[in-house]
């Protein structure tokens, strides 16, 4: 959109700095709501780099509506499809299937890959409210180091997930904001996600058993409250039979904790769904298989039409089933038949009232996220920064790592600060043809830098799992940006062939 006034390119890029960092003040400083702050930095951009009072308001409300087009229904789809298999008690039954199939020894690995990839439909605070209870029986039978290993599993593979695995909101907010087919964001994704966490949680657990974690000092007490009923029923009986109930903290309270800014990815209050019991007990006993059918086959679906498309063929039948909207939908109707058939029509409503209650923030924080960085690309900064940068591509995907980890040390979000750095540097992508996946990717990777104290996800572990915050800075703070460097390692090599 061409702009209202001319203004120098120097006054854009000051101004498109102050826009971000006034972003981070209001947050962090005035704690005002990231949703009003994002547009509240997106307007001051407009105005400032000459859009035009018309300008601006188009950008602001243009880039709302296109991210939401978009990626809207695929977040609701995922979510509600989340919010079906964490109803069934799926996610119990998974984790003792791992155990059994992966033994104690393999299960860090093992839940890391499975909850960065398989389970990332449900939603992050209430997947580890229930995995976290499960992962603390097992610890004691996986050897040396056990409660720490899989608290940093779990703290990986969750945070990964997020923004590198489709459907995680953040990786589907990623994908809307730069366009990126989901198709080739779930493929790339899972190739990133993979290895970064076998990576990251091998070198963690080498660290955490030449000395570095003190049970003494890194350990205590986990909080004691009531655990949603699924964790409890459908815990694995070959895990510690002996261990005390575990417990969740208080909605909304991290367990007494400061939380976040209010995001979705474990960056604000618990949602409502966290201290949801899973409902009754189910009428027939469905294979797991059965119950995270119809979700893989959802995802098969859109890998599938990703590469007919890199490839070439046409397919009219594969083309329509691939398109990520229906195959979600897809995936969101079995599931809900599947769930009915085994619990019936009331958990079916009440997990549908839940996921609709998760996604709504979820949305409107992925759409205003999308009014800064239309806002950004309006003014002209691609153009201005594409002319800093050669054909090398490390030089763009380095600085969005380092501007996204800087946001989210400021922040604590992972999406909004992956968001914004994707933003930033989104309009440099077709100026020296660096593929907007990679932009995707790296700023997702550098969202996960530095984990700590202003993320609900930190006090969630540090509560569920007994660990102390000197633990827990350990476990979660060191672990995931030991896999935010790992990432970019990975993603930094796929430039030379996307």
């Amino acid at each position: 959109m061409p702009r209202g006034i001319i203004v120098s390119d120097t006054v854009i890029v000051v101004n498109t700095a102050v826009a971000v960092l006034a972003v981070v003040v209001l947050i962090v400083r005035f704690r005002l709501n990231p949703v009003i702050s994002l547009v509240i930095g997106a307007v001051y951009l407009g105005l400032t780099a000459g859009l035009g009072v018309t300008g601006t308001v188009d950008a602001v409300t243009g880039g709302f509506g296109d991210i939401l087009a978009d990626v809207g229904l695929l977040i609701a789809f995922g979510v509600l499809t989340g919010a079906m298999l964490h109803h069934a008690g799926a996610i119990e039954r998974l984790v003792s299937a791992l155990l059994t199939a992966c033994g104690p020894r393999g299960m860090p690995y093992a839940t890391a890959v499975t909850v960065s990839t398989a389970l990332q439909s449900i939603f992050v605070d209430v997947l580890l409210v229930i995995s976290a209870p499960l992962a603390r029986r097992i610890a004691p039978r996986i050897g040396d180091k056990g409660l720490p290993r899989m608290a940093t599993a779990l703290a990986i593979g969750l945070e990964c997930g997020i923004v590198f695995m489709v459907p995680g909101v953040g990786a589907v907010a990623l994908a809307g904001v730069l366009g990126v087919p989901l198709g080739q964001m779930l493929i790339l994704g899972l190739v990133v996600v993979v290895p970064t966490v076998l990576i990251a949680t091998g070198i963690m657990s080498v660290l955490l058993r030449r000395g570095w974690w003190d049970p003494h000092r890194d350990e205590q007490e986990p909080v004691a409250a009531g655990v949603p009923a699924g964790a409890e029923a459908h815990a694995p009986d070959s895990a510690a039979p002996d261990a005390a109930p575990d417990a969740a903290p208080d909605a909304g309270s991290a367990g007494g904790r400061p939380t976040g800014a209010g995001s979705p990815d474990g960056g604000g209050a618990v949602p409502a769904a966290v201290g949801t019991a899973v409902s009754g007990t189910a009428r027939r006993e469905l294979p797991l298989a059965l119950l995270f059918g119809p979700l893989l086959v959802g995802l098969l679906l859109i890998a599938a039409g990703a590469v007919l498309d890199a490839a070439g063929i046409t397919h009219p039948v594969i083309a329509f089933l691939g398109e990520p909207v229906i195959a979600l939908l897809l995936a969101l109707i079995g599931t809900t038949a599947v769930v009915g058939v085994a619990h019936g029509r009331g958990m079916v409503e009440s997990a549908v009232s839940d996921g609709f209650r998760e996604s709504g923030q979820i949305l409107i924080l992925t759409g205003v996220g999308g009014s800064l960085a239309t806002t950004i690309s309006d003014a002209g900064l691609g153009e201005i920064l594409g002319r800093f940068f050669s054909a090398s591509t490390a030089a763009p995907l380095l600085m969005v790592w380092l501007i996204a980890a800087v946001l989210h040390v400021a922040i604590g979000s992972v999406t909004i600060s992956a968001i914004t750095a994707a933003g930033v540097l989104a309009p440099v992508a077709p100026v020296i043809g660096l593929a907007p996946v990679l932009i995707a990717l790296a700023a997702g990777a550098g969202a996960l830098f530095a984990i700590h104290v202003t993320s609900n996800t930190f006090w969630l572990l540090q509560s569920l799992l007994g660990q102390s915050v000197r633990g827990t800075l350990k476990t979660c703070s060191v672990g995931v940006s030991i896999a935010s460097v790992v990432a970019i390692l990975v993603i930094l090599p796929l430039s030379l062939v996307v």
